[in-house]
């Protein structure tokens, strides 16, 4: 028993989340099969949080769609932390596998580039689906086994290159902040409405109808947005900022090569 109290003593009062996310919590055993489970569950409460996001999101609003009453919800989650924790895993889903090898030597780029980048546009997709994600996955909790997958995805593509744990760590850090950054703008700004599809277009948009009558009062905006002709080339904020990542990666590992 002292063994699984130090194991679980850094969660402190998350040790709930653990065993349902890790799978140390068993299904009810007693009385007839059970007509509810945990992936019923936690398909559910998804649903209502893409729909209403995650204020829609309740013990009992989802015994509600199941037709079951609250309380049996808690023969199988304590309560709407542990729901919570149990909904991102899910909907985070499986990560991301490495490129095909034709698609790593395209360009002649490395493979740790190619793999990041794959990487990053799947966490993209991944929160374009689930915008509630964005608040729902901060803060201190507990990594669920799918999410964990995703580090150890971007973690791996890293191995090889030279830098030491802590730096490949920092790195996964940037990049996914970059595309929580460019998710949350585009999911703030009405992403998915009838005027723009991308934070960009959104952007650009908003800045446009802010600038009317106003661009004597801010000049170097207006002339930025008074050069962006080409659509395809200027709805690529997400883009740049990741490529511009990856070069600064690709210059720290050739400058820690040559200092070696």
């Amino acid at each position: 028993m002292a063994g699984d109290d130090e194991k679980h003593s850094v969660f402190g009062d998350q040790a709930g989340s653990v065993e349902l996310l890790w799978g140390g919590r068993e299904r009810p055993s007693r009385g007839p099969k059970p007509a509810l489970s945990l992936e019923r569950i936690t398909l559910t409460a998804i649903d209502l949080a893409d729909t209403g996001g995650l204020g829609a999101v309740s013990m009992q609003r989802v015994a509600a769609e199941l037709d079951f009453t609250k309380m049996s919800l808690y023969r199988y989650v304590p309560g709407k932390s542990e729901l919570v924790a149990l909904m991102i895993d899910r909907a985070m889903g499986e990560p991301p596998g490495s490129p095909s090898p034709d698609t790593a030597d395209q360009g002649g780029e490395e493979p740790w580039r190619v793999e990041l980048r794959a990487w990053a546009h799947a966490l993209a997709a991944v929160y374009h689906r689930h915008p509630w994600l964005l608040g729902a996955a901060v803060g201190p909790r507990v990594m669920g086994p799918q999410e964990l997958g995703w580090t150890e995805r971007a973690l791996a593509a890293l191995a090889d290159t030279g830098l030491t744990g802590a730096e490949q760590l920092d790195a996964v850090v940037v990049v996914s902040g970059h595309i929580r950054a460019i998710t949350q703008i585009a999911t703030s700004m009405g992403l998915g409405s009838a005027r723009a599809k991308e934070p960009e277009q959104v952007m650009s948009a908003a800045l446009n109808e802010l600038l009317a009558g106003r661009a004597d009062r801010f000049p170097a905006v207006a002339a930025a947005v008074a050069t962006e002709t080409d659509r395809a080339s200027r709805d690529r904020a997400g883009e740049f900022g990741l490529e511009r990542i990856l070069d600064g990666l690709a210059a720290y590992m050739s400058r820690a090569r040559g200092g070696a």
